[in-house]
């Protein structure tokens, strides 16, 4: 499993020029499933995200988790956080869990991050249109 965590002021996913969801500030995830991935991984990894110490505190030190400040989760699915570029240059996503495993997980890691917060998701397997207004610009790589 591997997450990219990006610090957010403000940001929104859209499909088809529909507005599907946005949050004002927060976190904004860009999630990918591997073969070998399952339910105690999304466990983990929800817990690291929510106590991830990276929103400032009152001396401007990233002290503060999402927990401690209040916003949102954006997740996104992205199948491409996968992608193996070591022949040639077409990336091959071999590595990628398939979307009948990957949507399971996924909506299971959501469900897990909406105990804590909450969470909105993209639309699995659509052709998104996220838009990130990147707060730092603070962006963190996660990989259980």
């Amino acid at each position: 499993m591997k997450v990219i965590v990006q610090r957010s002021k403000e940001s929104s996913v859209s499909v088809n020029n529909k507005l599907i969801n946005k949050i004002d500030s927060g976190l904004v995830l860009l999630v990918g499933f591997t073969e070998g991935d399952g339910e105690s991984k999304l466990v983990t990894m929800a817990k690291k995200i929510v106590n991830l110490r990276i929103f400032d505190d009152e001396n401007g030190v990233m002290n503060k988790s999402i927990l401690d400040v209040g916003g949102e989760i954006l997740s996104i699915s992205q199948f491409t956080l996968y992608a193996d570029t070591k022949k040639g240059n077409r990336p091959s996503y071999i590595n990628a869990l398939n979307g009948d495993k990957a949507i399971i997980l996924y909506d299971k890691f959501n469900e897990e991050l909406n105990k804590y917060i909450n969470t909105y998701p993209g639309i699995f397997g659509a052709d998104m249109q996220v838009n990130i207004t990147n707060s730092g610009p603070v962006t963190i790589i996660l990989e259980l």
